[in-house]
């Protein structure tokens, strides 16, 4: 019986699949087909947890066949980012008259990056104070006890690096170790040795024009046919987005939701108010902050389904530059520097939520000042260094918690809303990227306000 409902179940998603598939060849607006598939999927999803529960092994095989679509949309994603990075920014660098700007900009980024994790901490440990979180009041299971004994152990990694030597693993000693994946900083370490290439390159301009014009051709060769292979992957995205959402909301602990309603309910407070922020900073630099995120709505939506900021990189800049009119070496910064450094949702409001959370836990008042400035401070900084031991939510908690000397453990006590609030926490991430980069350019005049304020702009090619 089960093989019926699980055959019936593939069924129901290819029939949904034929219909965004003929709202394409409709020419149904780009957009709307993801909105459409967003909905499908959390009405699939929902039907599947109620008639299956999300334990069941119909729910998990029948996951497992959509996971075909999905999972393999974000794989196809994964597999463009590293040349993506290297063509756009050695591209983009080959084109500038002279390097003097170039760490201006790389700091204006990073600056814009931090700052606003800055604030999400600070919206993070007061939505956790005004919620009165408190890890005391959660009980453990099997499973959470588990999470423990790994963050616990995790942490002796994390505790043996200083920040500083967090940040020379940024660079790429093998970089084509990085180029696999095959470090935890790997992204950054593409983008700074694409950095040297395109500085090396615009530098031999001078002395050997002929190699120069010849390397500069090759790469603008590599770039274009990069961009059709982008292209080509993001008309996926309708798919991708239902087959994501289906899987996630089928296979959601409902029970661990309701016991840990209260975490969940203040991370996303914490989360809309940031995205709030997001809009306020880009208005204050004389931006449409409605036009922001009707263009940013794609892509916000495919970091909240997949999960995966490092994923979100070719959306995200594709948007930048074909959407919102951002230069291409700013967009290619802002969203590689963006998925590992200052993220917004897994290095600000959550590991300042977890510590607000356990302090009661060993005697401390969150409310104390001297604890909530301390805190914010160390988010700050670590945010710039979560990259260097492995990026994410787990170890930006590990590294706030350690240096608190607070217990790590009790962060294994929310495991079965992990999933829920890390689709929060990813597009938030998203949106901070975009955020650094379309104000950082709004800073050093390289963005195209004409692009930025048309609304069909860049939606013609991902038709």
């Amino acid at each position: 019986m089960d093989l019926l409902y699980i055959i019936l179940n593939v069924a129901v998603m290819a029939v949904m699949l034929g219909v965004l598939w003929n709202m394409a060849r409709k020419h149904v607006k780009f957009t709307k087909r993801v909105f459409v598939g967003l909905g499908m999927g959390i009405a699939f999803g929902a039907i599947l947890q109620i008639i299956f529960k999300s334990d069941s092994h119909v729910v998990a095989v029948s996951t497992d066949w959509f996971g075909l679509v999905g999972n393999g949309y974000v794989a196809f994603l994964k597999m463009i980012v590293t040349p993506l990075i290297m063509v756009s920014i050695i591209s983009a660098i080959t084109k500038l008259s002279s390097t003097k700007g170039l760490g201006k900009m790389a700091g204006i980024i990073i600056g814009f990056l931090v700052f606003t994790t800055l604030i999400s901490a600070v919206v993070g440990a007061t939505s956790a104070n005004i919620f009165h979180l408190n890890a005391e009041s959660i009980q453990a299971g099997q499973n959470e006890t588990d999470r423990a004994q790994v963050l616990e152990e995790k942490l002796g990694d994390v505790e043996q690096m200083s920040v500083p030597q967090k940040i020379v693993e940024f660079i790429p000693t093998n970089v084509f170790q990085d180029m696999a994946g095959g470090r935890p900083t790997s992204t950054l370490g593409v983008v700074i040795f694409s950095a040297f290439l395109g500085i090396a390159a615009l530098q031999v301009k001078r002395k050997k024009p002929k190699q120069a014009e010849m390397f500069n051709d090759m790469i603008d060769a590599c770039y274009a046919v990069i961009m059709r292979i982008v292209t080509l992957i993001l008309r996926m995205t309708p798919y991708g987005v239902l087959a994501l959402m289906a899987s996630t909301i089928a296979t959601t602990n409902i029970e661990g939701i309701l016991n840990l309603g209260t975490f969940v309910l203040a991370s996303y407070v914490a989360i809309f108010i940031m995205f709030i922020v997001h809009g306020l900073l880009v208005t204050v630099f004389g931006l449409n902050p409605i036009t922001f995120f009707k263009k940013a709505m794609s892509t916000l939506i495919f970091a909240f389904t997949s999960r995966t900021s490092a994923g979100s990189i070719p959306m995200n800049i594709e948007t930048q530059t074909k959407r919102m009119g951002v230069s291409e070496g700013i967009a290619n910064f802002s969203a590689s520097f963006g998925a590992s450094i200052g993220q917004n949702g897994c290095a600000g409001i959550y590991p300042a939520m977890l510590a607000v959370m356990i302090a009661p836990t060993v005697g401390i008042n969150p409310m104390d000042p001297a604890f909530f400035i301390k805190l914010i401070v160390i988010v700050a900084i670590s945010s710039f260094g979560v990259a260097g031991v492995g990026g994410g939510a787990t170890f930006a908690a590990l590294i706030v918690l350690s240096s608190m000397n607070l217990p790590v453990g009790l962060a294994g006590l929310l495991i079965s809303i992990e999933p829920l609030i890390d689709m929060g926490r990813t597009a938030l991430n998203v949106s901070g990227a975009m955020t650094s980069g379309v104000c950082s350019a709004r800073i050093l005049n390289e963005i195209d306000l004409d692009v930025y304020n048309d609304e069909n702009a860049g939606l013609a090619e991902v038709q």
